[in-house]
């Protein structure tokens, strides 16, 4: 059995847009949570087994699974006739692994650091910074439609949230838009969009 504990509106809303998009709603159990949220609102929940209170968490069969990046590969792997996924063998699953990656350790840090207005030379010698980041988007961008290959993976939709949530950060590159705007539009991601902020206006 598979239950994702999700916070309306949060990190998490982008595994229920996956869910959607890989067309296994039924049978992935929705549980609602809490979670303290940046403006001081919210509070953890104590029926979320997450170790920090925090969402994403996927359970399957006893097994815990957190952070986006790995429930994403999770869920992929585990269905890996969705397409969204690029399974072991694959020519693009070394691309596809290191998309999921790159936006954990790069793309989401840098972005947050720049936000905080945060710097430092160690920081910037082992993440780079953030016109880096965009850089490597570019470039991918500028050889096909998707980061991973010529279709839409899992990674299109992890990394493209970032500028979901915050439009503010989005560059002014006509690729970057029409990419993020291809992940966004979709029926499926658009759908769970309004699904969920019906959630947490109730």
């Amino acid at each position: 059995m598979l239950i994702l504990h999700h916070a309306p509106q949060s990190r998490s809303t982008r595994i229920v847009q996956l869910i959607a998009e890989m067309g296994i709603e039924a049978e992935v159990e929705l549980r609602l949570t809490q979670i303290p949220r940046m403006d001081g609102s919210g509070g953890r929940d104590p029926g979320n087994p997450h170790p920090e209170g925090k969402v994403p968490l996927l359970e399957h069969d006893g097994a815990q699974i957190s952070e986006s990046n790995a429930v994403m590969l999770y869920l992929t792997d585990l269905y890996p006739d969705t397409a969204l996924g690029r399974p072991v063998g694959h020519p693009s699953r070394g691309a596809y692994l290191s998309w999921l990656a790159w936006y954990g350790n790069v793309f989401e840090p840098v972005h947050l650091l720049q936000f905080a207005q945060l710097s430092h030379p160690a920081l910037s010698a082992s993440l780079r910074d953030v016109p880096a980041a965009v850089a490597r988007l570019q470039a991918a961008l500028a050889e096909r439609d998707w980061l991973v290959d010529d279709h839409l993976s899992a990674a299109d939709i992890l990394v493209s949230s970032t500028y979901g949530w915050l439009p503010q950060l989005m560059p002014d590159d006509a690729r970057i838009r029409d990419w993020v705007d291809r992940c966004l539009s979709r029926p499926a991601m658009r759908r769970v969009s309004a699904e969920d902020k019906a959630r947490a206006g109730a």
